[in-house]
């Protein structure tokens, strides 16, 4: 059994009981951690030293390891130490510096970082004998590991590099319907006076445009992007600007990736935590918003983001699909914190996207 931390309360762990968490020994960094990697409710994952070039593709199940897996199905060995990088359309395994050693009664789940997502670099956490991805089960002890597929441009990584994100919770804190409506009525979620509420909070894409854009489609056969570089790399030799026609609304391409945001204004208050469903089948054949943590002051006035949108980050399936102004995309679910985080979201480092509006990665000037 891991190691426990000072609150029993159920909910996300917030950033004071991370650090708590890994003075005890529950997350065991392989270096002292960078002074903006614990988040208001979640911690940043660092790739560790190696990754491996695999053919596909998996998960360990219940009786393996993942070292088990990737002896197996390794083309190559790469030193990220010296930097490298990592090509689209391939699958990479890298080791990550944390670890975990988690208590019985705490478990966590994984998600990309935003600036991971709004490049189009697939990323989930794997744990050994895990069943599914980007979650680990109460009492793990063990390697953590970073499978990471460039969907759209090259990136350059390098040991330290952050592209995944970890939150911990005790209990179900995920609010029901019901509680759900009542932090609404007391805190507007979006602002919208009755939103649908069925599985989370609607959110819907704005179409009507932002400053004469409606978004930006990424470019294909461009050059890296450097994940540590933020404001290095100019916007048009990486996207297309998707100017506002009038017509409030952009048929998908198959394929394409898309950067968009919703109509409306979303907030997080200080003692919760949301997520947006990355994909609803019954809204449209395609995804959106592969980086689905909202930390908790996140476009509240008191930390300064009010009138925050939500980035979509879109890919369509396997058929054009029209979207249209006002469509709802996506559902975002909101979750109790265990206690307030000592500093909200947008009140420290780190806070590339509060006050956003529609906006890319903070690699892009």
């Amino acid at each position: 059994m891991g190691a426990g931390v000072t609150s029993r309360t159920d909910g996300i762990l917030p950033a004071q009981a991370i650090a708590a968490l890994t003075e005890a020994g529950g997350i065991r960094p392989a270096t002292p951690y960078a002074a903006d990697q614990i988040q208001p409710a979640s911690l940043d994952l660092r790739l560790g030293q190696r990754a491996y070039r695999v053919r596909t593709s998996f998960l360990p199940g219940a009786s393996r390891t993942v070292g088990d897996c990737v002896g197996r199905l390794s083309l190559h060995a790469i030193d990220l130490r010296p930097g490298a990088v990592l090509e689209t359309g391939c699958v990479y395994i890298a080791e990550l510096q944390e670890s975990l050693a988690l208590p019985s009664d705490l478990a966590a789940s994984a998600n990309p970082k935003s600036s991971t997502g709004r490049i189009d670099v697939f990323t989930r956490v794997i744990a050994d004998r895990a069943e599914a991805f980007d979650q680990v089960e109460p009492g793990y002890a063990g390697p953590l590991y970073a499978e990471i597929s460039p969907r759209t441009f090259p990136v350059l990584v390098r040991t330290g590099s952050r592209l995944s994100q970890i939150r911990f919770r005790r209990g179900q804190p995920r609010l029901a319907e019901a509680d759900l409506a009542a932090l609404h009525a007391r805190t507007p979620l979006v602002n919208v006076a009755a939103p649908s509420l069925q599985g989370g909070v609607a959110v819907s894409v704005d179409l009507a445009g932002f400053d004469g854009l409606i978004g930006y489609r990424a470019k294909r056969h461009t050059g890296l992007v450097d994940v540590d570089a933020p404001g290095a790399h100019g916007i048009d030799a990486f996207w297309e600007r998707l100017p506002a026609d009038g017509s409030a609304s952009l048929i998908l391409d198959p394929g394409q990736f898309y950067i968009l945001a919703s109509k409306e204004s979303v907030q997080v208050p200080p003692d919760h935590a949301a997520e947006m469903v990355p994909f609803d089948p019954l809204v449209g054949e395609f995804r959106v918003h592969y980086a689905g943590f909202f930390d908790p002051g996140f476009g509240h006035a008191g930390a300064g983001g009010a009138g925050a949108r939500a980035v979509l980050e879109v890919r369509s399936r396997d058929v054009p699909f029209l979207l249209e102004d006002g469509q709802i995309v996506g559902r975002l679910v909101y979750e109790r914190m265990a206690e307030e985080p000592a500093t909200l979201y947008g009140a420290g480092a780190g806070s590339n996207y509060q006050a956003q509006g529609l906006k890319l990665s903070k690699h892009f000037v």
